[in-house]
């Protein structure tokens, strides 16, 4: 049976409208979660979804304005955050300037009272985890952006939280180091087995470090699943537009089914994809196809015809956007040097894979499924 380290039930956030435009703002609305002992659960959504809020009512920095925040089985709303057990790295990092890089690890643990060997062996035990023995005497102003970064989750995994809460730590950093410091932060995060929540609106990141996903718009969770599910398998449009790096709606109709298969009308030719519960013959689809469910093939031999709008040639693969009867959509293909490159105006055909496309029910008067 699994152990739930947080959960939240039913919480709701509403702030008052400083400006006075409106009465209130609801910034969470009604989201409930669960979170297993030992996982990386990532909050992802764009600006001002209330992924941010929602993490910081776990840590205490915010007040639900209804419904239960939990930790361990027990109601934690009015603990303060220093009684709540949990640790966050914020994403300004919020290092004490006048502390050396130990002193900054250390300062949670002496506000505990521990005795003074305690403090130093753990102190220096969190510093090693991260990488950052050598550096105890240096002042945070001297670290680059990727080392105060690590300083940040040191201070946090001193205190052998039960939680560890994260909050865009790498936004500031460049795309690189970004990269390096996700792979490291999750490593730490398996090694000590510790439940994290963490807060992104960079797909990438939340895919590579992720055990599952929340998928949040205006205050709610669209989708929670493990990375492979909410991009695979989008319950919605918005989930669908969100995750991926360019996705295009193709209009379809089902035409009937067959075993396994549901055989889908699209663009005057009719393909097999996979079943989806609910929808039926008959019934109006979309299907998500993202760049690299397109393939790009000589004139004549692809069941669509297009021509190329665009190319761009990165090496190791070619973008394309691509006429497709007059919908522009857009086609990744990898190791061009093995496969022909076409150049814009190119005459091309168009195959679509589709056992790598979601097919959903089509949105309702402009409203989203």
């Amino acid at each position: 049976m699994d152990r739930y380290s947080v959960e939240l039930i039913d919480v709701v956030k509403v702030f008052r409208d400083r400006s006075g435009a409106k009465d209130h703002i609801v910034a969470v609305d009604g989201v409930s979660l669960k979170l297993i002992q030992g996982e990386l659960l990532t909050l992802l959504g764009p600006s001002g979804c209330g992924k941010t809020t929602t993490l910081r009512m776990v840590g205490g920095f915010e007040m639900p304005t209804s419904g239960k925040v939990v930790l361990d089985g027990k109601v934690i709303n009015d603990f303060p955050p220093h009684k709540r057990d949990t640790a966050m790295v914020f994403q300004s990092y919020a290092l004490f300037p006048h502390l050396t890089v130990f002193e900054n690890v250390a300062y949670g643990l002496r506000m505990r009272k521990m005795e003074k060997d305690a403090i130093v062996a753990k102190a220096r035990h969190a510093l090693s985890l991260v990488g950052l023995e050598g550096l105890e005497e240096r002042q945070p102003g001297s670290l680059s952006g990727g080392q105060q970064q690590r300083v940040a989750l040191a201070r946090a995994l001193v205190v052998e939280p039960k939680v560890l809460l994260l909050d865009e730590p790498l936004s500031n950093l460049d795309a690189r180091l970004r990269a390096q410091m996700r792979i490291e932060i999750r490593k730490i995060q398996q090694a000590l087995n510790i439940t994290s929540m963490y807060v992104t609106h960079d797909q990438e990141e939340a895919m590579s470090l992720s055990d599952r996903i929340a998928v949040m718009n205006h205050g709610r969770i669209e989708q929670i699943g493990t990375p492979q599910e909410v991009y695979a398998k989008p319950v919605n449009r918005f989930v669908a537009d969100f995750m991926g790096r360019k996705t295009t709606f193709l209009d379809g109709k089902v035409m009937g089914f067959d075993e396994n298969l549901m055989h889908v009308s699209v663009m005057d030719a009719v393909l097999p994809f996979e079943r989806v519960s609910g929808i039926n013959t008959g019934d109006d689809v979309e299907l998500v196809v993202r760049s690299e469910t397109v393939d790009i093939v000589p004139p004549g031999c692809g069941t669509f015809p297009g021509r190329i709008i665009h190319a761009a040639y990165f090496g190791s693969q070619v973008l394309y956007e691509v006429d497709l009867l007059g919908t522009t959509i857009t086609a990744e293909i990898p190791d061009p040097q093995e496969r022909e490159v076409f150049t814009q105006g190119s005459e091309v055909g168009i195959n679509l894979k589709t056992r790598s496309i979601h097919v959903l029910p089509r949105a309702n008067n402009g409203q989203i499924t």
